[in-house]
């Protein structure tokens, strides 16, 4: 394990060595390794650098070291991987990142979940997030926070914050994430990692989304490389694929068709973009100019009220999770338990919620006006965040509330459009700042189009390699 003082990481030169998914499996299914071999070492790497990420929130070593031979038949088949702790995995807790839970055991998995493990990996345990997916920094109350292995004094963004941890410190090639506002896409961008938010209803409906008014949430993985992000996708559809859209197929290459890609560098808040991450944006635009894309400044048409729609509806989440805790969750829901920011949004429901309806209409409403800025382009280019990913403490959710929520909208202010829209978007690794934490863009298309996002991201990460904990 290669441990500084502000550091951690766990490549070294066991069986995973610096290896991402794809060849891991390929080794599997040439026999040159054991599914046993890949899981023990997995497990070795997490003994050893989680006690200064805690992004594991339940494991089952033992459990998996002893059932390394039953892997299935999938092309991830032994390959070990952490689930989100807001998805149930029968026989592991469900917490969603709470302390006002305390779930027992699930009784069955999700049904996402199943697609997701019928791919053949692992599940070693469930990896941490910031409470219900609320926050964008995993900071519990009490407790130590998700730390980000580039920075330690630095926030791995949220919610999916374990899983960006653990990825990108070496511990699995690829973990579960999934992103109701940019939760796989913001902790890939603080973390180093590839994060694609999959177009709405690409995968199978979670239990968690099917009985939202709006359902915001699309679930995928983070990963080190852009191969194993469109290998997981391609191996989904081969278990589940929806009629309504066009198929991913399997992406192994940048495209040849040149296109026709829009850039901003500020966000809809009026947050101004830092210089880090605007550097980053305009490098990468210049980086597709000069393969030969049209690139131009084309700033998307949100619609005038979308920031404050988005934030009610955030509100409005955080209110039935107090109010109907023990139902949607578990009979050990404790309301008085949970953290500041859940209050403190469903608080400001309370006194906004003759909103909701008309909020909710003109939601809808974005996937259109989306879709017609898309007759006239093929991505979008933008920065994932407002800003380089802060030290601890900027996004606790011990502040006051009404100081954390403008630094959150500020912070998080590019991602939630692709949630609202249900379009796909794509996290992609560019740079780093001078304490060492990444800075990545943001590429966005219309419905059903995750296809071009990969193979821009492809063309990126050859042009244009970014930095890699494990070189």
């Amino acid at each position: 394990m290669a441990q500084e003082d502000s550091t951690v990481h766990a490549f070294c030169d066991d069986v995973l060595g610096d290896r991402d998914g794809v060849a891991l499996a390929e080794s599997i299914a040439r026999k040159e390794l054991s599914p046993g071999e890949v899981i023990r070492a997995s497990i070795a790497r997490a003994k050893l650098v989680d006690p200064r990420l805690n992004a594991i929130e339940s494991e089952r070593f033992e459990h998996v070291a002893a059932a390394t031979q039953k892997t299935g038949n999938g092309f991830f088949a032994g390959i070990p991987t952490f689930i989100k702790d807001n998805a149930d995995v029968q026989g592991l807790p469900t917490n969603h990142g709470s302390r006002a839970l305390r779930s027992s055991a699930a009784r069955e998995t999700d049904p996402y979940v199943r697609q997701y493990l019928d791919q053949g990996f692992v599940c070693l345990g469930k990896s941490a997030l910031s409470e219900f997916g609320l926050n964008a920094s995993n900071e519990p109350v009490g407790l130590e926070p998700t730390r980000n292995p580039w920075n330690l004094d630095y926030t791995t963004g949220a919610s999916s914050s374990g899983s960006a941890a653990l990825v990108a410190a070496g511990v699995v090639p690829l973990a579960h994430a999934n992103d109701g506002g940019g939760s796989i896409r913001i902790p890939a961008a603080c973390c180093g990692l590839v994060g694609l938010k999959p177009t709405r209803g690409r995968h199978v409906v979670s239990n968690m989304a099917r009985s939202l008014p709006l359902n915001l949430i699309s679930q995928g993985v983070v990963t080190r490389s852009v191969r194993d992000t469109a290998y997981f996708h391609a191996e989904a559809e081969a278990t589940y694929r929806n009629r309504s859209l066009p198929a991913i197929g399997l992406v192994e290459r940048p495209g040849r068709r040149r296109l026709r890609i829009g850039f901003a560098v500020d966000s809809v808040t009026g947050q101004a973009t830092d210089g880090d991450t605007r550097r980053a944006v305009e490098e990468a635009a210049d980086l597709l100019r000069s393969v030969g894309h049209d690139v131009r400044l084309a700033p998307l048409p949100v619609p005038k009220h979308f920031a404050d729609d988005f934030l009610l509806y955030w509100q409005a989440l955080a209110f039935a999770i107090a109010m109907g805790g023990k139902k949607m969750f578990d009979a050990s829901f404790d309301r008085s338990k949970l953290e500041g920011l859940t209050r403190g949004l469903g608080n400001k429901f309370a006194r906004r919620f003759y909103r909701l309806p008309f909020a909710l209409r003109r939601l809808k409403k974005s996937q259109a006006s989306y879709g017609r800025f898309f007759e006239g382009y093929d991505a979008f280019l933008s920065p994932v965040l407002a800003s380089t990913p802060p030290k601890i403490g900027h996004l606790s959710p011990e502040l006051p509330y009404e100081l954390l929520l403008d630094r959150l909208v500020g912070f998080a202010s590019f991602t939630p459009l692709a949630n609202a829209t249900g379009a796909p978007a794509i996290s992609v690794p560019w740079s780093s700042t001078d304490d060492g934490v990444p800075v990545a863009v943001h590429l966005s298309a219309s419905h059903g189009d995750e296809r071009t996002l990969l193979e821009l991201a492809y063309e990126i990460e050859a042009a244009h390699p970014w930095p890699t904990m494990g070189s």
